[in-house]
């Protein structure tokens, strides 16, 4: 607006829809920064530390603001020339300096928010450090409930204030190792969940004590790492070590070459012979490799060495051509650089065979998971030998996919891509030793639920990276094929903004379907319907939550809305089986109970007639996925209230308090006939079985006996 302000025509003649032009621009600049200002004003009153800076900021805005306004009030004037009233077209300077303090003024409202944003991440972040310092020094269960408890609110607080900041960031670089971070630490949350309870649960166990710190250190780490992205600083004031890669070193060897053509005189040849060197010493990490094929690594040694061929002629032509610059000289330099350059691009080609063929095998050959299968039943078993033996497998493999991801690195092809192989190989090295720790434990506790349920977190760390790997390499064969194009968007949703807000509404709904599965652990009888109709909506929701994170089964809104009627159809069947539980409940706590199943009933009605409406075009379909998102979060939410309330009517007949009337023949048929949350339809149903990530903020941390 502001440029279209200073860059109009002076014409000589100006019609009445020029002036009126001119004038809506100078209101809306002058309404848009009422608004601009009024937001910098709001965090100034929030925010007293900058509360100044802000304020005079705002101000300047503001007057910049109404200054335009003024100067653009040219559409009721006649003759504009002639009027005592100064506009725009007798000071045009004037607009200039109220347009370059506005712009000026603006810029500091945006660099102090920024700063409080930031503060507001390191407060949060020093909060999160604070909580795990108390949780690693915790020595009973209920202190442990109480502050995992407070720990969980916090994480959630962080995860937004990163979540909202990784948008921001317009470095795709940056974005990447946010979301990296990110990943590490509500993975890790869950696994510091289990981890710390099997550490309490066999305090003496110097496995689970290893165990558990390894997550400690991680999640630490991860933190850190998110304060250097957001402070953009690094500890003791390092620089950071770009990662090099084959595919980096030759785009930018070729760029020299290339620019050959236009100077011969822009680099010496030293400096092209060093680039080259770098890049065969890298070619060393495939050809070294145990795992490289002797095809391929025969191939490349043969293209190193042409490499060098080809790069020691053009050199002696290029200093021919430097001290006479002939016809017949500079076609010989073309020859040269085009050779050289066809070199480069074959070595690139084959090192890229070697890796994605090499990653394609060895996912394909470890997607059974045989070796965490096998882990699994000798820790129950207890069999400390054959544990012993499975250990050094995964050892086996973890080197063989840290390898892998080291030579994928090479040619990722962009920097996002490089960041995000080295998380995973991250991820190999630390979850491999984790996982042979957790086994260890389990094998010396045969008999130890927690200790079995930390293995299974371990072990499905492990099979979601082997997962999130095959996606890399399809991105990584996308770009060396060159259909990169836009990014790939995994949702049909509008990006980037709405997005965010979906995101939020996840996590609520991930943090409910933590409280529900909490309160259904809580029942003695888990074959109880009630509690199988609550596992599996929150089964269900979780997955919607995942969807919200573009993970999981749910691959398209389709999906999304399907598993949304399905969840509504589940909250039916468990109303149902409340009406008949209430047959049982004597009559002072029958009313409570009927009209929260009535309130069920209503509400699933509503999810369902919202998921199974038409709608056309993304932000309907935006629309739509908001409201079952948000419905199934309200579900959900009254499921955290009905659970503990039947819980507490069982247990006061229990109690001898005669609560419940003698059982009608209903459970026994519903328990014969009624749906089993295992089966495979209702594992169908549900788009496959709940990972057990959905247990992040669960507290219930005593083993049923």
């Amino acid at each position: 607006m502001i440029t279209t302000l200073i860059n109009h025509k002076d014409k000589p003649k100006r019609s009445d829809k020029t002036l009126q032009a001119i004038q809506r621009v100078g209101q809306a600049v002058n309404l848009a920064v009422g608004r601009f200002v009024t937001v910098g004003e709001a965090i100034a009153n929030e925010n007293h530390e900058l509360k100044e800076e802000m304020s005079v900021a705002c101000i300047e805005a503001r007057r910049a603001g109404e200054t335009i306004a003024q100067l653009t009030d040219v559409a009721n004037l006649d003759h504009p020339e002639s009027d005592s009233h100064i506009t725009i077209f007798t000071d045009k300077t004037g607009v200039v300096k109220a347009a370059r303090l506005l712009l000026s003024s603006v810029t500091k409202v945006l660099v102090l928010a920024d700063r409080i944003v930031i503060k507001q991440i390191i407060t949060s972040r020093n909060k999160v450090l604070a909580t795990m310092e108390q949780l690693e020094k915790v020595s009973s269960f209920q202190e442990f409930v109480q502050i995992f408890s407070q720990f969980g609110n916090e994480m959630v607080e962080f995860a937004h204030l990163t979540g909202d900041r990784q948008n921001d960031l317009k470095d795709e670089k940056k974005k990447a190792r946010m979301a990296a971070s990110r990943a590490v630490l509500e993975k890790c949350t869950m696994m510091l969940l289990t981890a710390s309870k099997t550490c309490l649960r066999h305090p003496d166990c110097e496995s689970a004590r290893i165990n558990k710190d390894g997550v400690f250190h991680r999640m630490r780490l991860a933190l850190e790492q998110v304060i250097e992205i957001v402070t953009d600083s690094r500890p003791n004031g390092e620089n950071e070590m770009a990662p090099i890669s084959i595919y980096s070193g030759i785009k930018e060897f070729k760029n020299k070459v290339e620019g050959l053509r236009e100077n011969l005189y822009f680099l010496s040849k030293e400096n092209l012979s060093t680039m080259l060197e770098v890049i065969l010493e890298h070619t060393e990490d495939f050809t070294d490799s145990a795992y490289t094929s002797h095809e391929h690594r025969e191939h490349i040694l043969e293209l190193s060495k042409q490499a060098k061929m080809e790069l020691e002629q053009l050199v002696s032509v290029w200093m021919q051509a430097q001290n006479q610059k002939t016809k017949d000289l500079m076609e010989d330099l073309e020859v040269a650089i085009l050779k050289t350059c066809q070199c480069m691009n074959e070595l690139k080609r084959e090192v890229h065979s070697a890796a994605t063929s090499l990653a394609a095998d060895l996912l394909k050959y470890h997607t059974d998971h045989m070796v965490l299968k096998a882990l699994k039943i000798t820790g129950v078993e207890g069999n400390l030998e054959a544990v012993a033996e499975y250990t050094c497998k995964l050892s086996e493999q973890k080197e063989q996919l840290v390898e892998m991801c080291r030579l994928l690195r090479h040619v990722s092809g962009t920097e996002p891509l490089e960041i995000t192989c080295i998380h995973a190989e991250d991820t190999f090295q630390v979850t491999g030793p984790q996982i042979i720790s957790a086994a260890e434990t389990l094998a010396l506790h045969p008999s130890s639920k927690i200790a079995k349920e930390n293995l299974e977190v371990f072990c499905e760390a492990w099979e979601s990276q082997l997962s999130d790997m095959s996606m890399l390499l399809r991105e990584i064969n996308d770009v060396f094929e060159g259909r990169r194009g836009e990014k790939r968007v995994y949702l049909s949703l509008p990006r980037p903004g709405e997005q965010a807000k979906i995101a939020k509404l996840g996590l609520e709904l991930h943090l409910l379907t933590s409280d529900v599965d909490s309160e259904t652990e809580k029942w003695e009888d888990q074959e109880n319907e009630i509690v199988q109709h609550g596992q599996g909506m929150s089964s269900m929701a979780y997955s919607m939550y995942l969807f919200t994170r573009g993970e999981g089964l749910l691959k398209t809104t389709q999906d999304l809305f399907h598993q949304a009627e399905i969840f509504a159809t589940e909250g039916t069947k468990l109303a149902s089986a409340l009406h008949a539980f209430s047959d049982q409940v004597h009559d002072d706590d029958k009313p409570v109970l009927l009209l929260e199943a009535e309130k069920l009933i209503s509400m699933c009605k509503q999810l369902q007639i919202t998921a199974k409406a038409s709608v056309q075009g993304k932000s309907a379909t935006f629309t739509k996925v908001d409201a079952c998102i948000l419905k199934t979060r309200n579900v959900m939410t009254l499921l955290c209230q009905l659970l503990p309330l039947c819980c507490k009517l069982l247990r006061k007949n229990k109690a001898g308090n005669g609560c419940l009337k003698p059982a009608p023949p209903w459970r026994e048929d519903r328990i014969r006939t009624g749906t089993n949350a295992h089966s495979p339809e209702r594992r169908a149903e549900t788009f496959g079985i709940k990972s057990l990530e959905n247990h992040v903020t669960n507290m219930t941390f005593l083993e049923s006996k």
